[in-house]
């Protein structure tokens, strides 16, 4: 396997647990007699610093000539004002839209090492396996119009929510696909007593749920989502909804493992690049600290290695060391424990 790999380290804790997942990658190659190229591009905040914008055309353009892309986060306090022209985010929205990705696969597992880091009882935490699938190229973030104005003396502002039914198609279709090697359960979370869209979604995921019948489809109101996933979150498999619903729903459900720093993400489109990245965020409070978990990193780039280069045995290897080496008690800060980030990936690889 010869594959480009674009590294975004982004900002804060980013180039730190970007720089450990390298590790885990180059231990792999050398294992296996890969090679894995790298080079490195700025993203967020750090873009915003050197070029005034969050992400360039020249990155965009390597990002897109790559086999993949590892990113690790974007965003801190020095950029944090919401009516800035230029933010972080904008960056990470253009990427995606550039890469063509349309969904972001967050797979939510619980370690039964780990049950007693959540603030939610153990036995609710048995057996949650959950993969979210959040669709990214519609809804709020992109519907138009947009912005803001004046009427009859007070500011009004407006953001649209916007779907048309191959978006939702696509994204939905790849959620029963996936479901099949699974417990073959689809949840669609929509809010279809309230919005035309939601109407759209569930009127398409009803389609393609009677077009497939051997795989379990039930909907559920997007409020009722967010509740059972703290009362049952063993009762669900693969739930997929709309971008700002997936956005909330996939960081309430981070609780379920104990930490946000142990999740990865997938972000996939039709046969391009797929973009990798934990689904925490740039953590400026303890960045340049060596304190941050790099195990949702490092099994962002587990998931690279099984969905963009083809390498399904080492993405089984390095999840398989990540989960002896959580198995045999080795932790980081936010899980209660005091190895530093390197350390964790030391034992880490040493199970590899």
């Amino acid at each position: 396997m010869d594959a480009q790999i674009v590294v975004l380290p982004g900002d804060g804790i980013g180039p730190e647990v970007t720089a450990e997942a390298l590790r885990v990658l180059e231990a792999v190659a050398r294992k296996g007699g890969h090679a894995f190229r790298f080079s490195e591009q700025l993203m967020g905040g750090c873009s915003i610093d050197r070029h005034g914008t969050a992400l360039t055309p020249g990155a965009l353009a390597a990002c897109k000539a790559s086999r993949a892309v590892l990113l690790g986060a974007v965003g801190g306090p020095k950029w944090d004002d919401p009516a800035a022209k230029v933010r972080p985010e904008q960056g990470l929205l253009a990427l995606r839209k550039g890469l063509g990705v349309f969904a972001n696969l967050r797979p939510v597992k619980v370690h039964p090492a780990l049950l007693d880091s959540s603030p939610l009882k153990p036995d609710r935490l048995q057996g949650v396996d959950i993969l979210v699938i959040r669709e990214l190229t519609g809804g709020l973030y992109f519907g138009q119009p947009k912005g803001r104005d004046v009427r009859d003396g007070h500011e009004r502002a407006v953001d649209t929510l916007e779907y048309q039914d191959y978006e939702v198609r696509r994204v939905v279709e790849l959620a029963f696909r996936l479901a099949r090697g699974r417990r073959r359960k689809v949840t669609s979370v929509d809010k279809a007593n309230v919005l035309e869209s939601s109407r759209l979604w569930r009127q398409v995921a009803t389609a393609i749920g009677k077009a497939d019948p051997e795989v379990a489809l039930d909907h559920m109101l997007v409020d009722t989502a967010s509740m059972r996933l703290v009362m049952a979150p063993a009762s669900f498999d693969v739930v997929v909804t709309e971008n700002m619903f997936g956005d909330i729903l996939t960081d309430e459900a981070s609780v379920l493992a104990g930490s946000m720093g142990m999740l990865p993400s997938a972000s996939l489109g039709d046969g391009g690049p797929g973009l990798y990245e934990p689904i925490h965020g740039s953590a400026p409070d303890i960045a340049g600290q060596g304190i941050a978990n790099p195990v949702g990193t490092i099994l962002s780039a587990a998931m690279m290695l099984r969905h963009s280069l083809g390498l399904p045995a080492e993405a089984d290897a390095v999840e398989a060391a990540v989960h002896r080496a959580i198995a045999d008690g080795c932790r980081t800060r936010d899980l209660g424990g005091a190895l530093q980030t390197s350390r964790m990936t030391d034992e880490i690889l040493r199970r590899l």
